[in-house]
């Protein structure tokens, strides 16, 4: 039985080619193999967890109720999140554009894979499951400082589609906002996705993507081969990266109010029109995509 196994799910297909975006999680649906799947990847990041994440985090956890024992259920993760941040976690059948999942931190909600990689793929799925965006992602979402900066990034997101549309010449506007996205993309990437942040015990990983990578999490935190500078905006969104890779470069905050202000600092230089230009180079931005998602962002 595939269950609902990530690139191997029938019913998620399914509502992908009938478009729908925002969905159910059909939890009967999950194989032995799934739920056993959540357990491996669970059990051993634990100890990882215990060595290299930041408080937030862990408390997070112990907030959320998250155990090895079974996949949890979103219903159950929003009853709890709900009374702390007014955060929630809404299911997608996959792939969410840019703009919109920026949107959708606007209104308090994060966009939530529900499959899970095979037990044989442990280490590195390139699609997001649902280990990575519940066990990764939202522990965080359960700190009021952490969870509003989420909203400020949106913010900030919808104020960029504000201000292009008083651009009337198409090809200005779809390089601006090509410019814009690929910048905010970057940002996302190296703070909430990869970000470390200093503590009492030392540096510790508060990105997600740091966070649901057994590898990688030690990697990050004890490799000579990275370079962790201070968080840097000017460096950050002219900054390209690889997905299919250890990161070479992390960037240091040194507490979850610095990372608001840098937030606050981008939206300055959107509206001043200081995004226009970042450099080329990954990610890639799907520039008709976006167009359609400002068009119709009201």
């Amino acid at each position: 039985m595939l269950g609902l196994t990530t690139t191997q799910a029938p019913w998620i297909e399914d509502a992908r080619k009938a478009g729908q975006i925002y969905i159910s999680q059909p939890y009967e649906l999950y194989s032995e193999e799934n739920h056993q799947a959540w357990k491996l990847l669970y059990e051993r990041m634990t100890p990882r967890w215990e060595r290299y994440a930041n408080p937030v985090f862990l408390d997070g956890l112990s907030k959320l109720g998250l155990t090895s024992e079974r996949i949890p259920k979103l219903d159950e993760i929003n009853r709890a999140l709900a009374p702390l941040t007014g955060f929630r976690a809404r299911a997608v059948s996959g792939y969410i554009p840019a703009f919109r999942f920026f949107e959708s931190l606007r209104q308090r909600e994060f966009p939530t894979t529900i499959t899970i990689r095979p037990p044989d793929r442990l280490d590195y799925l390139p699609e997001p499951d649902i280990f990575h965006d519940v066990a990764g992602h939202v522990p965080m979402h359960t700190d009021r400082r952490f969870a509003d900066t989420l909203v400020r990034f949106g913010q900030c997101a919808h104020r960029a589609a504000e201000a292009a549309e008083a651009i009337r010449d198409s090809q200005r506007k779809r390089a601006r906002l090509e410019s814009i996205t690929r910048a905010m993309a970057r940002f996302f990437w190296f703070t909430i996705e990869f970000g470390l942040i200093r503590t009492r015990a030392g540096l510790r990983a508060y990105g997600s993507g740091l966070l649901s990578s057994y590898g990688e999490l030690a990697h990050a935190l004890e490799s000579t081969d990275v370079h962790r500078p201070n968080l840097q905006l000017d460096w950050v969104i002219h900054q390209s990266f690889e997905i299919d890779r250890y990161q070479p470069l992390l960037f240091v905050i040194d507490n979850f109010d610095q990372l608001y202000e840098a937030i606050e600092q981008l939206e300055r230089m959107i509206l001043d029109n200081r995004l226009g230009e970042v450099a080329p180079g990954k990610p890639e931005v799907d520039t008709e995509e976006v167009m359609q998602l400002v068009a119709g962002h009201n």
